[in-house]
């Protein structure tokens, strides 16, 4: 027992020396800690990293639709070329419509045959060859952003593609420029390839542009953005004060109806009681005749709507009958005489006109014209 006690304090005080024998830690800043420094960038895999290779072969294969067979037919040898360098086996079936990627034994990177599935899939998505082969590298990346589903009505959803394409490309140029992204808008997929800050801003603009919000907001919030992250003060700050704030604005206008009910003033007594019908004839005077005159005055009242009736029926069908009024007749007003025209003169004129033709001489000019003629023959 004694033995056991007297280990029990040096156990305790060899376990303190021990934890303020620990290494502090620095006190750095958490900013240092989370950004890159500039100009760095990660080594790239090579064999030596896995000598040996991979264990297991992996394949995978997609199908692609009919109108990309004569490109993919072209540019496969182009393919099999790129993937051939990462040992990569790449087949194209033409029959089953579809194209596969494998790994071979020489494969020593486990990762790109990912990059291969993603290269046949962007193919497969109308994306140029020279484009799509650049997923090969290892700081591009690549997403296929479905948007079918996220609009119902099919002549909406075609507006809000062709809002996000622009006029004339200029809108989908823009976000090209701002996240140094290649974007390919092709049926209900929009296809894009570039860093991966930059595919996390497209499909963010993607979506809200579906979600009817126009993109020329997010181009905005992009080129605020790039403007900030050239100061390295504002690196570690909050950016929310320098970004737009667009409130969304509702244009549609909820239908009134067509008949408004006003509401009445409150008040808390009730409303006066109606009048009863013997109340009615009390006041009249009818209560205290008899049966008989009561009957003579009701047919007196039939007879008086009869006639009044008749009396309309017979204006209207007299109607037809009542000449239309004529307008009256504007007489002719006497030509004055300041304006009368000269017939005579005018005559004259036409006469004039017949005889002379158009650029002839006159009758004095041809009789001296013939006149010198014959003095010339006499002198010859």
């Amino acid at each position: 027992m004694a033995s056991s006690s007297s280990n029990g304090p040096g156990t305790a005080d060899g376990k303190s020396e021990f934890r303020s024998k620990k290494p502090k830690p620095e006190n750095r800043d958490e900013s240092e800690l989370l950004t890159v420094p500039d100009g760095w960038k990660e080594p790239a895999f090579s064999k030596e990293d896995n000598p040996r290779g991979l264990l297991e072969e992996s394949s995978f294969a997609t199908l692609f639709p009919k109108y990309r067979e004569a490109y993919l037919k072209e540019c496969w040898p182009l393919v099999q070329k790129a993937l051939n360098e990462h040992h990569i086996n790449a087949t194209l079936d033409l029959i089953e419509g579809s194209m596969t990627v494998c790994t071979t034994k020489k494969t020593f990177d486990p990762y790109v045959i990912i990059r291969a599935r993603d290269l046949i899939k962007l193919l497969a998505r109308s994306v140029s060859f020279e484009q799509a082969v650049r997923i090969l590298q290892d700081d591009v990346a690549c997403d296929i952003i479905k948007i079918g589903s996220l609009v119902r009505n099919k002549e909406r959803f075609v507006k809000r593609r062709q809002r996000l394409i622009g006029p004339k490309g200029s809108t989908l140029k823009a976000l090209e420029l701002l996240t140094n992204c290649y974007i390919m808008v092709q049926g209900n997929t929009v296809s894009v390839i570039g860093p991966f800050s930059g595919l996390k801003e497209v499909r963010k603009v993607v979506l809200d542009t579906m979600k009817n919000i126009h993109p020329i907001y997010n181009i905005k919030t992009l080129m605020i953005k790039r403007e900030l992250a050239k100061d390295s003060e504002l690196r570690s700050q909050s950016w929310e004060r320098f970004l737009p704030q667009f409130k969304h604005k509702n244009v549609n206008k909820r239908k009134e109806p067509k008949k408004k009910t006003v509401k009445k003033e409150y008040t808390p007594f009730p409303p006066p009681q109606p009048e009863s019908q013997i109340d009615k004839e009390l006041a009249s005077g009818e209560y205290f005749l008899k049966a008989s005159q009561k009957k003579r005055q009701k047919m007196e009242a039939i007879k008086a709507k009869q006639a009044e009736a008749l009396s309309k029926r017979q204006e209207e069908r007299n109607k037809a009958f009542i000449p239309p009024k004529e307008k009256p007749v504007v007489k002719p007003k006497e030509a004055s005489t300041e304006n009368k025209i000269d017939v005579a003169a005018i005559k004259e004129k036409v006469k004039k006109a017949k005889n002379k033709k158009l650029g002839a001489l006159s009758a004095e000019e041809v009789k001296l014209k013939m006149e010198a003629d014959e003095k010339k023959k006499k002198k010859k």
